[in-house]
């Protein structure tokens, strides 16, 4: 698989376009993240550990923090956004509100660096 937007570029708008805006928000927040696979997933990683994932299915969209502790941090602000242990499901219809992804990203940068 190449880069994350290659990945993304397959995808039809505007699952492509959700999808893309999270991956822009995540680089945004860790400007040090390089593209890569995690899990199979196009997934941005930082420091060698996956810092978020993202994926297309047939009737929703994924984001893929790698940390159940992470969304269990941001459990109250992802009310109404169906999630498992490691995984917050949306569509572009109703995307997560990018102040969250921005959230859920540092919280997981800040998991991996350590803190």
């Amino acid at each position: 698989m190449g880069s994350v937007d290659d990945a993304l570029a397959a995808l039809q708008d505007p699952d492509r376009a959700c999808l893309q805006r999270i991956i822009a928000g995540a680089r945004a927040v860790c400007p040090d993240a390089v593209d890569g696979v995690s899990y199979g997933l196009p997934a941005l990683l930082l420091q060698g550990q996956p810092l978020i994932g993202v994926a297309a299915a047939a009737h929703h969209l994924a984001l893929y923090p790698f940390s159940p502790a992470v969304l269990d941090a941001v459990a109250a602000a992802l009310e109404g956004f169906p999630r498992s242990r490691g995984t917050v499901r949306f569509t572009a219809a109703r995307p997560l509100p990018d102040h969250l992804v921005r959230e859920i990203v540092r919280l997981r940068s800040l998991e991996i660096a350590g803190r």
